[in-house]
């Protein structure tokens, strides 16, 4: 028996790791478990080219629990130590076995996937267990050893008998503030939460199968039942398939498997794949957005080879993807992720990149290959498109080829088709292509109706960045402008050389804009006189474009650019000096009579554009019924 110290530089190395290894306990399972799996890849290359002389089988890791004893036991049936092995890998803190391996064999162990990086990994064991033992036997033809530490720098090596087969057994006498983890219930949450797509079967414990009867049996036969290995997780998850491999039924499945709780369908996947200059596997899925969605809930799951990471993706995942769900696996990330290393490191700018690229691919293909399924989902998928030409450059420079702009009669149309199909008569007379548009069709009726009746097209802009949108679209396109139907007159919205006729003088309109501004007595509203057609509404109000727009961008976080604190409520009310009504506001002498009418049209006004609201739309109704009884 050997008796040593493990060789750290400091004596107090096991309170640091229990206490700054990893910020979360629970994290040592998925520390052993990957070393596990190690051990076994690492025999199953070997075997491969021929350096380990033994029947590799089909070896599994398994994970036991014995309360009474208060142990929790991981084997594996991989490459094992030798006790010159335990001796350099476990005693020797700053070595990292799967790091040494890769080194050694880096040509030909490329697509081994042994995970790696673990360092001090199985020193996470101490977090939980007040004393470790490891009985190995070494692939080689060794004797077994067994290596104890109660969590002092002490240890104890010696060869042991007890083992006979190859592999490693790690045993955690679990500590008295730990005994969690000798709970079935808590491991099994562990092993689905961490271990779920790990490369190798994990067994935990047994379970009944009911075997299936022969087609001949009798009718009162019984099927039999078996005890089998209860196998907790998927060796072979879907992203590790060639999509070539794959159907859509295969994909909706694997979704299902990530998100159990999940019973809608996704839209569509996108096939992560790629090995130059970093790898990178997964598949992300397009959910439908609905208002009751659990976005918190179902997040995208980092894995580094099949080891659950986290779903704390922001800066690999662009931010406007963080709406999708799926998995993401790179060796290229460490298990170890903080925030910090992310904003900092090349490879993971990179992936970040390659999924912008790769998803607006994968837009423009299924814009290509089915138009009219695309049109069904635009709706579903538009907060995500248009979040990405709002923030990533590289993504807005290609909507062109699949950012649909529906309009308010359920057209839907690309930039081009926009362009072809609205810019010949929606150009004012300084050659801007003016784009109007709605962001609710019922709401905004009245504004639609008139803008149809020049002829115009209003697109139907109604998710809540579109005010980012357009002013993104605004900046990177020449000579255009968008403008809400109710933000002006129509006449106004698209200036065109010819205007309209006026009944009334100069001196007349002075006079008409001088009775109802007196009238209105609100500083929210500026009166404006038009030469409207006569047929046209006599009071008008509408929302200046640039005000409208700023208090909406600063309602979804983007509004503060001048530090303003808030957008005061401001309108136009525009005056219709060819309506009857001007006339007879003119005419009229007496005072009460022509403020009555100002009042009441102007409540028609707010009405159609519903800003008539509590006492004032009481008053307007019992006043409106009081006119019907006259």
């Amino acid at each position: 028996m050997t008796k040593g110290n493990i060789n750290v530089s400091v004596e107090n190395i096991f309170p640091l790791i229990k206490k700054f290894l990893y910020s979360d306990h629970e994290i040592f399972l998925r520390e052993l478990i990957s070393n596990a799996t190690d051990a076994t890849l690492k025999l199953k290359h070997l075997t491969s080219i021929g350096e380990a002389k033994v029947d590799f089988g089909q070896p599994k890791i398994e994970v036991k629990i014995d309360k009474d004893a208060k142990t929790l036991t991981i084997i594996d049936q991989g490459i094992g130590m030798t006790g010159e092995e335990v001796e350099k890998y476990i005693n020797q803190v700053a070595f990292s076995g799967a790091e040494e391996f890769l080194e050694k064999y880096k040509d030909s162990a490329k697509d081994s996937g042994i995970i790696g990086h673990f360092g001090l990994g199985f020193y996470s064991a101490f977090m939980v267990a007040e004393k470790v033992e490891i009985l190995t036997k070494s692939y080689k033809d060794e004797p077994a050893v067994r290596w104890i530490c109660d969590g002092s720098p002490e240890y104890t090596l010696e060869e042991t008998t007890e083992k006979t087969d190859r592999g490693t057994e790690i045993i955690l006498h679990i500590a008295e503030d730990s005994t969690e983890f000798l709970e079935e219930s808590r491991i099994r949450e562990l092993l689905l939460k961490y271990n779920k797509f790990m490369p190798v079967p994990i067994k935990f414990g047994t379970k009944k199968e009911t075997l299936p009867l022969p087609e001949d049996a009798a009718e009162d036969a019984k099927a039999e039942t078996v005890e089998v290995d209860n196998i907790i997780n998927n060796p072979t998850p879907a992203w590790t398939k060639s999509p070539s491999e794959l159907s859509e039924a295969d994909y909706k499945e694997f979704y299902h498997e990530l998100y159990p709780m999940q019973f809608e369908e996704p839209l569509f996947n996108i096939h992560l794949n790629v090995d130059y200059p970093f790898n990178l596997t997964g598949i992300l899925y397009f959910p439908k957005l609905t208002n009751g969605l659990n976005i918190e809930k179902d997040k995208i799951q980092l894995y580094q080879n099949q080891v659950y990471v986290t779903d704390e993706v922001k800066g690999i995942v662009p931010d406007f993807l963080m709406l999708l769900r799926g998995v993401i696996d790179s060796p290229d990330i460490p298990l170890n992720v903080s925030r910090s290393y992310l904003q900092a490191d090349g490879a993971v700018k990179k992936i970040s990149s390659y999924i912008t690229k790769k998803v607006a691919d994968k837009m423009v293909s299924l814009f290509n290959e089915n138009r009219e399924d695309y049109e069904k989902k635009w709706n579903d998928i538009k907060i995500v498109i248009e979040y990405g030409m709002i923030s990533e450059d590289k993504f807005f420079d290609k909507s062109d080829k699949f950012a649909l702009y529906p309009t308010t009669d359920g057209q839907y149309l690309l930039w081009s088709e926009l362009e072809e199909k609205v810019k010949p008569l929606q150009t004012d007379k300084n050659g801007n292509f003016v784009i109007l548009y709605a962001t609710n069709a019922d709401e905004q009726h009245s504004y639609i109706q008139a803008a149809k009746d020049k002829g115009y097209e209003v697109l139907l802009l109604d998710s809540p960045i579109v005010p980012h949108l357009i002013q993104k679209l605004e900046t990177s396109k020449e000579k255009i402008s968008f403008a809400r139907v109710d933000a002006d007159h129509i006449n106004n919205l698209i200036k065109k050389e010819d205007t309209a006729i006026s009944k009334l003088t100069e001196e007349e309109k002075e006079a008409l804009k001088k009775n109802i501004t007196e009238a209105v007595n609100d500083t929210k509203f500026t009166v404006q006189v038009e030469d409207l057609e006569s047929s046209e509404a006599p009071f008008i109000i509408t929302q200046p474009e640039f005000m409208r727009r700023m208090k909406d961008m600063q309602a979804t976080g983007g509004g503060g650019m001048f530090g303003m604190s808030g957008f005061p409520e401001m309108y136009n009310l525009v005056v219709n000096s060819n309506s009857e009504l001007a006339a007879e506001i003119l005419k009229n002498e007496n005072a009460e009579e022509k403020n009555s009418k100002i009042k009441y049209a102007l409540d028609l006004a707010k009405l159609s554009q519903n800003l008539l609201k509590g006492k004032d739309l009481t008053d307007f109704i019992q006043r409106s019924y009081q006119q019907l009884s006259k």
